[in-house]
């Protein structure tokens, strides 16, 4: 009772016209910038702080949480109408987003993109406010081990969408793989295929690898084939959602709210596996499994809840704990340094209106962002009308921007160019690009607690298995691999011995 108290003061502070003014520039600009290829949300308040110190800290962190859910939904419009993710969390979106929008469909992928964002956003919210002490004190009771085991599933998960041929998946994947251990080794300090550039040091960053792979690569294939086909005008659908879509999509907003929430609030969570665990549950689940791949709204619905539902589950690790679960966070936290203010366990003790008006400001950010986008969604979906020449020249200028803009170094312009020809060769020979992005994100992750697992296990393996949440976890992996052998030897026809001598007789010597 004493939270919804303080929520109704932070609705108060929260709802001043100067206040909402922020909400609304916040989610204006989020949404514009999480459009842009590669400057996401984490770029833009990472630019805006110095102009933020001169208005109060309720206004600056409102501003910044309209930038931080406006920037999710944003990354869905460019993977949904241009197969370009804004933000590696958007890059499931692109795999059906895209094939709507070539299918006339481009306004209603928009539409429950849109209408899932706020259905994600406001529970996870609400979760904020009546779950966070029990949620953020879990997340702390999670070791690496259990961390290992979460990446390893969703490794094995991988495969349900590798596509038709598996060897191509796991080329992908091993690929993306071997990309993400380019750095310092964080153990040995030792540098690894870093061919002695020190800017690779700190990695390749997994922005410039997406927006390389998705959208320079798109540019590159597109450009290669002009010549060869006419420009086609991708029709565009109805700018609403019909009663069918209404009925596939509200199952999904629940599910990939339920994955994407408690992601965001573990720590080195993360948006990105959510998101892809939403679209294999959809895809498992779905009736019409055919679908998918080729436009079905199901693989829009859910990662882009669980997408929403992440961004709000990370405020939990970072009012709570101090710990930022993005950069964006991360970014946030350094906002809360600049303002005198110490993020941790007495975070809601010392500033509680502040709390609490940031909480409240979500709320209204999440509406507004569906009050401004949805009526938006048949302007959106007009740019596929626009000449593929000039449309694919805008996107390599805001890629090429958006890579710079990252590290603010030539070399990943650089990089740029090198996986854009990756993403030009793989489209060339059929290799998917969500298994090498998968890899590139993960791969670090999974080294990572990998080994903090085995030392803080004095080198045992068993001590892999120390943790009843990892433990679980094995035995879906192990259901996973196991189950689709099992189906596959019970429905294996019988042959009939005499039938087949039968037939080997009829056979030309």
């Amino acid at each position: 009772m004493e939270n919804l108290d303080w929520l109704l003061q932070g609705f108060e502070q929260a709802a001043t016209p100067m206040n909402l003014l922020y909400a609304c520039v916040g989610v204006l600009l989020g949404t514009a910038v999480g459009v842009l290829p590669g400057i996401g949300p984490a770029m833009t308040v990472a630019l805006l702080l110095p102009i933020t110190y001169n208005v109060s800290p309720s206004a600056a962190f409102i501003m910044f949480a309209g930038i931080y859910y406006g920037g999710m939904y944003g990354g869905s419009t460019t993977s949904i109408l241009l197969n370009t993710p804004g933000e590696s969390s958007s890059v499931i979106t692109a795999i059906e987003g895209n094939k709507m929008a070539k299918a006339g469909r481009a306004a209603q992928a928009l539409a429950t993109a849109a209408i899932g964002s706020f259905v994600a956003g406001s529970i996870g919210t609400m979760l904020i406010v009546l779950f966070a002490p029990a949620v953020s004190k879990f997340a702390v009771t999670l070791g690496a081990p259990s961390y290992l085991a979460i990446m390893l599933l969703a490794l094995v998960a991988v495969t349900a969408v590798l596509g038709t041929s598996k060897l191509r998946g796991c080329i992908s994947l091993f690929l993306g793989l071997a990309i993400g251990l380019i750095g310092i080794d964080f153990l040995t300090g030792q540098p690894r295929a870093t061919f002695g550039i020190p800017q690779l040091s700190d990695g390749i960053d997994i922005v410039v690898v997406a927006v390389a792979v998705f959208a320079v690569g798109e540019a590159l294939w597109v450009a290669a084939h002009l010549r060869h086909r006419p420009a086609e005008v991708i029709p565009v659908g109805r700018p609403w959602m019909g009663k069918e879509d209404w009925k596939r999509s509200w199952k999904p907003w629940l599910r990939g709210t339920a994955y994407g929430f408690p992601f965001g609030a573990l720590p080195a969570g993360g948006a990105e596996l959510p998101t892809f665990l939403s679209y294999i549950t959809e895809k498992k689940l779905a009736k019409n499994k055919d679908e998918f791949g080729k436009g079905a709204i199901e693989g829009v619905a859910g990662p882009e809840a669980a997408n929403n539902a992440s961004a709000a589950g990370t405020l939990v690790p970072m009012l709570s704990l101090g710990l930022p679960t993005n950069a964006t966070a991360a970014v946030m936290l350094t906002a809360f340094v600049s303002y005198g203010i110490q993020p941790g366990p007495t975070l809601f003790e010392k500033e509680p209106l502040l709390i609490w008006t940031l909480i409240a400001s979500l709320f209204i950010g999440n509406f507004l962002l569906l009050a401004l986008n949805l009526p938006l969604a048949p302007l959106w979906a007009k740019l596929l009308r626009t000449p593929r020449p000039y449309l694919y020249a805008g996107i390599l200028f805001f890629a090429t921007l958006g890579a710079f803009a990252v590290n603010l170094q030539w070399l990943d312009l650089a990089l740029l160019l090198v996986f854009g020809l990756v993403g030009l060769m793989m489209r060339r020979f059929g290799l998917p690009a969500l298994p090498l992005i998968i890899g590139v994100i993960l791969g670090p992750r999974i080294e990572r607690q990998l080994r903090q697992s085995l030392q803080l296990g004095g080198g045992e393996w068993s001590s892999l298995f120390n943790e009843p949440v990892a433990i679980v976890v094995y035995v879906l992996i192990v259901l996973l691999l196991a189950v689709p052998l099992v189906m596959k030897l019970m429905h294996r026809p019988e042959i009939d011995p005499v039938h087949a001598i039968d037939e080997r007789e009829k056979e030309p010597a």
